[in-house]
């Protein structure tokens, strides 16, 4: 871009310019207040800083050409309108300066409030409202304190103790008691505080304090704790924020103004009514923040009705319009209703389902919509365990449910603590007065979040219900101490180590550890709860949704089950199948002698006698599984794992041969299980004598196996059954190996079948780099493929997965050079190009190659949309992940319709 095409690019929009379309350059709060601005609604003027002049900034340290320049002409146009000037001493403008990027991160960035203030126009705002001057003050010290805060990085608590300072000097808790002189006295301590932190006296200039806030939200993008906001939901790290430059509307002038927060549904149950929060005689900050207890919004209608009239029929406009549930921060001054913002709302998993539901019934969206409008992760929620209250359990506290679950663990009064005590594996509560956007480290950490003050929409509320977290917010009866490390309630005193139970959804508090129960969602899933007879609402939407999904999916979804009682688990919740039988699990308990007996076999007899043993035993275990998934497909893989995997480890051995020697015990036969530990040790055995090399190298191994396989198969046939056996050779590189297992696995299975009518395919694991670049080969040799993309990301990145993972992964995600783990999501870009290759050449050398995926991927809900774009078959994941799989891949089908037809 030239410097005259830089000058021309425009970076600076009214609201009545844009739309809620333009989220990409407006930010999600700009784009909103535009349409609301469109749709004729009361929002206050103002304009909008796009997220390119954010980008601009951030890459370079300084504004873009002409940015300065269209921000004084959208300024001016704004002082025009509204007859006021910015800081004039007789009758200022002031206005609020707000981050607002693509993708809501409720109080990641940064809000200054009152810009404009100064030591002359604070008189000025006390003259216009109608000589209020505890107001003027008032908004001023505000001013000061989010100014200094965020703009200068003076540390905030540092204002919080001058204010208890001049609360406690009043005799008071309540801010709100602080007359006129209070506050000018605070504002004076507050100005003292910036200087010894700045060297500087606060700013007088109004149009100073513009340009620094506007440049302290483009920075506030990569606050540490935004860019941990972003990285936990996903959010990419160049999108950049827009900043919105809003007239100032007042909710503190008094007792007929004041400022809330309200959800057209509730964003905790879904439940259609009136939701939110109001406090009257405050500023938005106020709510959000948790600083004082809200008002329930029903009770704005005895406050003020017009206003409560006049907002529900604009909740009602909002919600036919965006067509989802809304989430609105408004304003009245002196009996007038401002529109501050509104954004499609964060909810539960509970709520997107049930209002997914409602808005179908409710003619807004169809069925594809709201598969659309839940995801994988939200269903994965609500099959976690809920609390088993048939006990003598008292609640001693009881606040507002804010975000459902049930979470137990050790109370914890710090952000720092919480991280601490979860990296040692312990379950831990955070509990505080109210959080900020500084315990997000903290509240990730946690098992749930207890706060003593706020509502809803508090910050706590808002920020746990997007992670999923359990949340008890407002719980009032609690007296936290945090320098003391205790709270108290009813009379007891708890301390930081007790533990405690909190249900996000009743709002209960509970001493000690309380017993969970199953969740209504997996007692559907398995069968034992009809949704047709549920009680509960979320039931029905989740199987009206999960209907629909199963209608719309392409992909099947299997199972990685070992025993009968995983085959019928995983057919319970959906499974068409078993993608992964790992045979290995089969040699475990009392059969490792078995296994001792054929590594120490010295001779053919020895090891023919071994695996004779051993066949039968095989043999029963593919009888359950089959009779489990009768008509179903199964794939079982041969042994991978390198045999002395089944053995004690080489040094603690080593020490109880010797310790035995020393003794003058007989080891004889300990010395020869040394002996093949030892002939048998590798360095790195996970690229070593294993999968398919095993099969090669041991005689009769692989064999024994497909045996027993081809034998319960025919046995269960014979009983009337149906088995429908796939047989993988797991580690192949190259064609040869797979062929020369095929063909020895062939004979067996023609001698064994018979004319039972039993069809036994043979395919092969892709998880090797080589295997997937050489597919074409291999598929000549192969009737399927299955991606072990475990295997596949190690071997792909060159990482050990038994080892990376705490060693320095946190480290690649802190830099962003993973947004997230390769072992919990594909990457598409590496692994996933061997995925899509191998697909491409082995369906070109077979046309009808049976392709899936049975690696933890398989029930990742970004990595099933990765697998149904590349055409495979099904995925296969663990029993408890089945419904999640089902779910996405009816999402990533109507998806992909949906782009098609766009």
């Amino acid at each position: 871009m030239t410097s005259q095409e830089t000058v021309d690019h425009k970076y600076v929009y009214d609201f009545a310019e844009g739309n809620r379309d333009l989220k990409d350059l407006l930010g999600g709060k700009g784009a909103n207040l535009a349409e609301m601005t469109n749709l004729g609604l009361p929002v206050p003027p103002g304009f909008t800083i796009t997220t390119e002049a954010c980008q601009a900034y951030l890459a370079t340290g300084r504004e873009p050409d002409g940015l300065a320049g269209q921000i004084e002409a959208h300024l001016e146009s704004l002082e025009r309108g509204m007859g006021r000037r910015l800081g004039d001493p007789h009758d200022p403008l002031l206005v609020s300066v707000r981050s607002g990027a693509k993708f809501s991160m409720p109080g990641m960035m940064e809000t200054v409030l009152n810009v404009g203030l100064n030591d002359r126009s604070v008189v000025g705002l006390a003259a216009r409202a109608g000589g209020n001057e505890r107001f003027a003050w008032d908004s001023y010290r505000r001013l000061i304190q989010m100014f200094g805060k965020t703009v200068c990085e003076v540390p905030g608590e540092e204002f919080e103790h001058a204010l208890d300072e001049a609360k406690r000097a009043r005799g008071t808790t309540s801010d709100l008691d602080l007359d006129a002189d209070d506050l000018r006295g605070l504002v004076d301590a507050y100005k003292k505080i910036f200087l010894k932190h700045t060297g500087r006296d606060f700013p007088q200039e109004p149009r100073e304090q513009l340009d620094l806030a506007i440049r302290a939200v483009f920075e506030s993008w990569n606050a540490e704790r935004a860019v941990l906001y972003r990285r936990q939901e996903r959010i990419p790290a160049d999108l950049g924020t827009a900043v919105n430059v809003v007239a100032m509307v007042f909710g503190n002038l008094g007792p007929d103004s004041g400022t809330g927060v309200a959800f057209t549904r509730d964003p905790a149950s879904g439940a259609q009514g009136i939701y939110g929060d109001y406090l009257a005689n405050a500023q938005g900050e106020d709510v959000v923040a948790g600083i004082r207890n809200t008002v329930p919004l029903q009770d704005l209608e005895r406050l003020d009705k017009r206003s409560y009239d006049e907002l529900l029929d604009i909740m009602a406009r909002l919600e036919g319009h965006y067509q989802d549930l809304c989430d609105i921060e408004f304003t009245i001054e002196r009996g007038k209703l401002w529109m501050l913002q509104t954004r499609v709302g964060k909810r539960t998993a509970a709520a997107a389902f049930v209002i997914a539901g409602q808005l179908v019934d409710e003619g807004l969206i169809d069925l594809d919509e709201a598969l659309h409008r839940v995801n994988g992760a939200q269903l994965a929620q609500l099959m976690f365990p809920r609390f088993r209250l048939d006990h003598d359990f008292e609640p001693v506290a009881r606040g507002v449910g804010a975000s459902p679950g049930a979470a137990s663990g050790k109370v914890v009064f710090t952000s720092a603590r919480a991280v601490e005590l979860a990296a040692e594996g312990e379950a831990v509560i955070l509990v505080r007065r109210e959080t900020n956007p500084d315990d997000l480290n903290g509240m990730i950490a946690a098992r749930g979040i207890l706060t003593s003050r706020g509502g809803k929409t508090s910050h706590a509320a808002v920020v746990a219900r997007g992670m999923g977290k359990t949340c008890v917010s407002g719980a009032d009866e609690i007296d936290v101490n945090v320098p003391a490390k205790r709270f108290t309630v009813a009379g007891q005193t708890v301390h930081e180590g007790d533990v405690v139970s909190i249900d996000g959804t009743t709002g209960k508090v509970y001493l000690g550890e309380v017993p969970v129960t199953p969740s209504e969602v997996v007692r559907y899933f398995e069968g034992t709860l009809d949704p047709h007879e549920a009680d509960d609402a979320l039931v029905g939407a989740v199987h009206r949704i999960m209907t629909h999904a199963d209608a719309a999916r392409r992909l099947a979804v299997r199972a990685n089950a070992d025993t009968g009682a995983d085959a019928a688990r995983a057919r319970r919740f959906g499974a068409q199948g078993i993608g992964l039988c790992r045979t290995e699990h089969m040699f475990l308990g009392d059969r490792r002698e078995l296994v001792e007996r054929l590594i120490l076999a010295r001779t053919d007899t020895e090891r023919t006698d071994a695996l004779a043993a051993l066949l039968p035993l095989q043999r029963d275990d593919f009888v359950e599984i089959f009779r489990e998934m009768d008509g179903l497909p199964v794939t079982v893989r041969l042994i991978d794992p390198p045999l002395h995997e089944f053995l004690p480890p080489l040094e603690q051995l080593a020490v109880d041969v010797a310790v035995a020697q020393e003794r003058g015990e007989d080891v004889a036969k300990e010395e020869a299980l040394l002996a093949a530990v030892r002939r048998m040790h590798e360095e790195n055995p996970m690229l070593g004598l294993r999968g398919v090399r095993l099969g090669l190298v041991i005689p009769g191994l692989f064999a024994m196996q497909v045996r027993a396989i081809a034998e319960a198969a025919v046995r269960v046939t014979r009983e009337g059954g149906s088995a429908c056996p796939e047989i993988m050779v797991p580690l192949v590189g190259a064609v040869q190996e797979l062929e020369t297992v095929r063909a020895e696995a062939e004979k067996i299975i023609a001698e064994v079948v018979g004319d039972s009518g039993v069809e036994v395919l043979i395919g092969t694991m892709i998880e090797v780099p080589r295997a997937a670049l050489t597919a074409g080969q291999i598929a000549e040799a192969a009737q399927f493929f299955s991606f072990g993309t475990n295997d596949l990301t190690q071997m792909g990145w060159g990482f050990s997965r038994d080892d990376v993972e705490g060693a320095f992964f946190w480290r690649y995600l802190e830099l962003g050079i993973f947004g997230i783990s390769p072992f919990e999501s594909i990457d598409r870009d590496g692994v996933g190009r061997l995925v899509r290759i191998a697909a491409e050449e082995g369906r070109a050398a077979r046309p009808g190659l049976k392709l899936g995926v049975c690696g933890e991927h398989g029930g990742d809900p970004e990595s099933v949309h990765f697998f149904h774009s590349v055409g495979l078959d099904y995925v296969s994941c663990s029993p408890f992940r089945v419904p999640v799989a089902r779910l996405e891949a009816g999402r990533a089908a109507v998806e992909t319709v949906g782009s098609d037809s766009r």
